[in-house]
């Protein structure tokens, strides 16, 4: 089977390289451009993800509430921040991927709705985001995952360094799919000389995220990473694809939490794109990547919690 998954990822990969990369590359970074990237990543995604057959959505205060078949219910939940550029998608966009995480945890997921860019910039999805954990705090939810992709992975880790630093509880455990640590690009622009991303060139990624961060000191802490004045930080599983400019960054985002002292497991698939745990129609190795992800979060979830 392997030979096949290959001849499949590769497949997918080069239509991708041909068809979606030119589109992405020439769009440009502006009001009428974002919303042409929100229409046609909604429309990809739904094609290439669709929500697992049997779950229930409902909705939530900013965000909606996400159960596979079989969740079962108690004070665990997993929260999910959704990617694409702090400018694009939703928790609606991003269905395939929280049912699936639902499913594979046998948790709710509580997708969280934050702020775009360009209208909304720094810190205004990552306050976004920590409101949606408190309210998750407020509801008796004691045992928290986060789960997230792209630049729901630099928000999942904000998040979770922002909790440390008010010595408050962080999440018991995180899983970060193809995340992005450099917001300046520049690990994504060198592993990019040596190989181009199939989706998109890391200076029109750029310009993306820089909808979002033009007014911010890209230096701070809450945008650059470094863990120096942390400790304790969850155990972490990052996975991305050897594809993909991002890799850099989930190669980089490993070394920074292992030097931390953090518990972090890095998986790169070879051969694969960016969130290719999204392309569930289209790539055999999506789902065993999503079992991976998954019983590390339910594998790393404490069995008994502090009383409130």
């Amino acid at each position: 089977m392997r030979p096949q998954n290959g001849l499949r990822a590769g497949l997918a990969s080069a239509l991708t390289s041909a068809f979606v990369r030119p589109i992405a590359n020439a769009i440009p970074a502006n009001r009428a451009g974002v919303a042409f990237s929100r229409a046609f990543i909604a429309s990809s995604l739904w094609l290439a993800s669709p929500p697992l057959k049997g779950s229930r959505i409902e909705p939530g205060i900013r965000g909606e509430w996400v159960r596979a078949p079989g969740t079962s219910e108690g004070n665990a939940v997993v929260l999910y921040i959704h990617g694409s550029g702090y400018a694009l998608c939703s928790a609606r966009t991003h269905r395939g991927l929280t049912t699936r995480v639902s499913a594979g945890t046998g948790l709710p997921v509580f997708a969280c709705e934050y702020r775009l860019a360009p209208r909304h910039r720094f810190p205004s999805a990552a306050d976004d985001v920590r409101a949606a954990y408190d309210r998750l705090l407020d509801q008796g939810y004691r045992r928290i995952l986060v789960a997230g992709d792209s630049a729901g992975g630099h928000l999942a880790v904000d998040l979770a360094a922002q909790l440390l630093r008010e010595r408050r509880e962080p999440p018991a455990a995180l899983a970060l799919f193809s995340p992005l640590f450099d917001v300046t690009f520049g690990l994504a622009a060198q592993r990019e000389r040596m190989s181009p991303d199939p989706m998109i060139s890391a200076a029109a990624a750029a310009r993306l995220v820089g909808l979002y961060t033009v007014d911010a000191d890209l230096a701070s802490a809450r945008l650059r990473f470094a863990f120096d004045d942390i400790k304790g930080f969850p155990p972490t599983i990052i996975q991305a694809g050897g594809l993909e400019m991002l890799a850099a960054d989930a190669i980089e985002l490993a070394r920074a939490l292992r030097r931390a002292g953090a518990d972090c497991e890095l998986d790169v698939v070879p051969g694969q794109m960016h969130v290719f745990q999204a392309l569930t129609r289209f790539i055999p190795e999506a789902a065993p990547a999503m079992e991976r992800a998954c019983r590390f979060l339910t594998g790393n979830l404490p069995a008994i919690v502090r009383a409130a």
